[in-house]
């Protein structure tokens, strides 16, 4: 079960255990960061979907991207102007007066068609199928990208946005400073003797959905970068979410868990999350260890993701905007 589906529905450590257990220090994030100078498209241009077609785009005046991590790029590589709706997940400041045309991946075909878009970008996991292909029908020029799973994906989704618009030469650019910025974030991770396991849980409380991510789950690349251990792959999770019981957190014993910032608030905070079956018996649960990150943005792998991972190092390692339990 990906992501994606999930959002439709709903003592290795360093530092101290009170400066993991806060809330996300992710202020940076509520904007994106333009390149300085704006791209002109150069269209019109053929390219590949990643559902096998080939693409030509002959206009991108109106653009709709259909999830959050693809508005983000378009912003980004400074054609922001051009963008005429937003998924919900596009939480940034840049996109927060568009109006919202999906809903987590439940796109309006209507919606979408009545603003009149030159250019749809969508995600493989964007639907229902029906919708996306009445957009086609109606003659919008569909491109479909492939998911993001990882850090290596950060430079080539750019750059697949990137040719898609016109802009090759703005993707490459925007590509090397993303790569660059993840880098330098790399560099700064404090020294740890040991790498600290953490635990990707999913929580939506008001639909009572408690999931402890495993390899494919997305949050693995973004740990090991992390300087840390995915808790939950380690411990022989093969789907990509799991249910979470006592048994499989007793046996992924994460020293700090990863959650979304609306999951955390869904469950009580953090007082609320050690109630949960079995966190309270990790090491975790009983430091209190928790780096909570806002969900538009945790799990992109885009233009931001440097600051992702600054500000999981910076809770997971202790510095910075840390402070007493809640």
């Amino acid at each position: 079960m990906s992501l994606a589906v999930l959002l439709a529905g709903a003592t290795g450590c360093g530092g101290s255990p009170k400066a993991a257990a806060q809330a996300p220090a992710a202020a940076a994030a509520d904007r994106v960061e333009p390149l300085k100078d704006t791209p002109v498209p150069r269209l019109p241009v053929t390219v590949d979907s990643a559902d096998g077609r080939k693409v030509t785009v002959r206009e991108a005046r109106r653009i709709v991207p259909l999830s959050g991590s693809l508005s983000e790029i378009v912003f980004t590589l400074g054609l922001g102007e051009r963008v005429v709706a937003r998924d919900i997940t596009a939480t940034f400041q840049q996109a927060a007066k568009l109006p919202v045309v999906t809903r987590n991946h439940d796109v309006s075909a209507e919606s979408v068609l009545s603003l009149k878009p030159d250019l749809v970008i969508a995600e493989t996991t964007s639907g229902p199928a029906e919708a996306v292909d009445q957009i086609r029908a109606a003659g919008v020029p569909v491109l479909v990208v492939a998911p993001a799973k990882g850090l290596s994906d950060v430079g080539p989704r750019i750059e697949t946005v990137a040719r898609a618009l016109g802009v090759p030469g703005a993707g490459k650019e925007l590509a090397r400073r993303s790569q660059a910025r993840i880098a330098a974030v790399r560099k700064e991770i404090p020294a740890h003797q040991d790498k600290p396991r953490v635990a990707f849980l999913y929580l939506r409380g008001s639909a009572s959905v408690y999931l402890i991510g495993g390899r494919n789950s997305g949050a693995t690349s973004l740990l090991e970068a992390a300087g840390a251990v995915d808790a939950g792959a380690a411990s022989g999770l093969t789907k990509d979410f799991t249910a979470i019981t006592a048994e499989a957190l007793a046996k992924a014993a994460p020293d700090a868990i990863l959650v979304m910032t609306k999951g955390l608030e869904s469950v009580g905070g953090v007082d609320g999350l050690v109630k949960i079956p079995g966190v309270a018996e990790t090491p975790a649960g009983m430091h209190r260890r928790v780096v909570s990150v806002e969900d538009g943005v945790l799990l992109n792998y885009g233009p931001r993701t440097d600051q992702v991972l600054a500000t999981v190092v910076r809770q997971l390692y202790g510095g910075g905007d840390g402070g007493g339990d809640k």
